[in-house]
């Protein structure tokens, strides 16, 4: 369906390597990275009280490149079920199709990689994997004037927050998955990847109206899936910003400074990167943050951290999108 290969290519292409760094340099930033992220386990657990064992899943630093490629690979699980849908219904992509969907990937994963400082990959086999981008992390701690020591371990306990997150409640990658089958399920015969490729460039040409490509290429039954999935997501970026906002003070003697000038940065710098963000989608992502942190922090304020922790009990006590936004339908419903 897709020519990863030529995706990742092109994406390395817009991406390029990064900040300029000597050996020496790109040494010291893996090291603390790798030890960071080792740390940051014990942090986690006794801040949230998750027990996760920490050799289930590995942490992986890795260039742009890198990153591109381990998510070229978790796109071609993601897609599968799309795959199974094209079979089922009698749907066809040809080699050129798979290419122009390499290059349309391709291009969105060289926009992304610049950006991105980690992710945890949850459906990457047996257990996951945690990625960390050094040169992302080296050109960011040097574009906020960050103690580089300070931001290292900030980052990685966001990181392994996410990596905890998924270890200790291993139904979670299969529950997301499964929300991935379902909006496949919803596909309607043809050539899926056509239609969606003509609805990307109708988004593009639309961008100014303030949309992004979820909201105009989905249907009402897609964006009730995307809402369940807006919610989990939700939830697990906020829990992560709790944990590092909550660590953090006791580790990181800049961490109110790097907090500040990292809010800051989220916002997008030039019209192009706000323009992108927005077209993408990540506005939503920033305001994921926002709303999951405010709801984790209203739940823990009223039932305690263990009593927020029955969240990773079951997917129906995962919250709704609808109670990130009012946590206390959340700890009525969970708790009475």
């Amino acid at each position: 369906m897709v020519d990863w290969e030529l995706a990742v290519r092109i994406g390395s292409r817009i991406s390029g390597d990064g900040p300029e760094v000597t050996p020496a340099q790109a040494a010291d930033a893996v090291a603390e990275l790798r030890a960071d992220a080792e740390r940051s386990t014990g942090l986690v657990r006794d801040f949230t009280g998750l027990d996760a064992p920490a050799d289930t899943a590995p942490v992986l630093v890795v260039d742009r490149r890198g990153w591109m490629r381990a998510n070229a690979e978790s796109f071609g699980v993601l897609m599968e079920p799309l795959g199974d849908v094209l079979a089922k219904k009698g749907g066809r992509t040809g080699a050129l199709t798979a290419k122009v969907a390499g290059a349309e990937l391709g291009g969105l994963l060289g926009f992304l990689s610049g950006k991105v400082l980690g992710q945890f990959d949850p459906f990457h086999a047996p257990h996951g994997r945690l990625l960390l981008v050094a040169p992302n992390v080296v050109h960011v701690e040097r574009e906020i004037e960050a103690d580089p020591t300070d931001f290292r371990l900030w980052v990685t306990l966001h990181e392994e927050t996410h990596r905890v997150q998924f270890t200790a409640t291993p139904w979670l990658g299969d529950h997301l998955l499964e929300q991935v089958r379902a909006l496949a399920a919803t596909m309607e015969s043809g050539s899926i990847l056509d239609d969606g490729l003509k609805r990307v460039s109708e988004a593009v040409r639309n961008a100014g109206s303030g949309g992004s490509l979820v909201d105009l290429v989905s249907t009402d039954e897609q964006r009730a899936i995307i809402d369940r999935v807006t919610g989990v997501m939700s939830l697990l970026e906020g829990h992560a910003d709790v944990v590092m906002d909550g660590v953090g003070p006791e580790v990181i003697p800049s961490v109110a400074r790097i907090r500040a000038a990292f809010t800051k940065r989220r916002q997008g710098v030039g019209v192009l990167d706000k323009l992108l963000r927005r077209l993408l989608g990540l506005d939503a992502k920033m305001a994921q943050y926002r709303d999951g942190a405010v709801f984790v922090r209203h739940a823990v304020d009223a039932v305690g951290m263990e009593g927020f922790n029955a969240v990773w009990s079951g997917p129906e006590q995962l919250p709704s999108k609808a109670e990130i936004a009012d946590p206390q339908r959340w700890v009525e419903r969970v708790h009475g």
